[in-house]
């Protein structure tokens, strides 16, 4: 994708995969103006994943965006997107809960909300464990607005390279293999 970001338009229907300089690598679809769906690859909490999460998504200057959630886990994030340059900042705010127990949230959170918002009320939130990290954005892809095929599956090994060689979609943004 060789698209220059300029407006928040340009921003919303875009698919992302990348890796953080910790090594752990996120797949993530800004779904709509509201809605977010992502895909977790590596790290502590690889093998989650997440559809239709409400999210606050701002341009704060031309090609520059600011995302920010609360997940049910209790989880805050904060990404920053500088697609132009191919460059990410996030911070994740994880729950004490989540760093000592991070199974209980590998899985497709949508199937289990209720196990989430019971762990959040049963174990410790604090101390919060603060993940702070520069990213390298590794693939871009113009999915369009409220794609269900972009995240609509569980992760699994090699699926970010499926997609960055073109195994994954086809022309039309759908899902080759289902």
């Amino acid at each position: 994708m060789t698209k220059h970001f300029k407006t928040l338009e340009d921003f919303i229907g875009t698919h992302f995969i990348y890796t953080y300089d910790n090594g752990w690598e996120y797949e993530w679809y800004a779904k709509n103006d509201h809605t977010v769906d992502y895909r977790i690859h590596g790290g502590m909490v690889a093998g989650r994943w997440v559809k239709d999460q409400e999210a606050n998504i701002v341009m704060l200057t031309e090609g520059i965006y600011k995302v920010a959630w609360t997940e049910p886990t209790g989880t805050d994030v904060a990404l920053d997107f500088v697609p132009n340059e191919k460059k990410l900042n996030g911070t994740i705010f994880f729950p004490a809960w989540v760093h000592e127990h991070p199974e209980i949230t590998v899985c497709f959170q949508n199937d289990h909300i209720d196990l989430m918002e019971a762990s959040r009320e049963k174990y410790a939130t604090y101390p919060k464990l603060v993940v702070p990290e520069f990213a390298t954005i590794t693939y871009m892809g113009d999915a369009g607005v409220d794609n269900e095929d972009v995240i609509s599956e569980a992760p699994y090994d090699g699926l970010p390279d499926d997609i960055r060689d073109g195994r994954y979609f086809d022309e039309n943004y759908k899902r080759l293999r289902k």
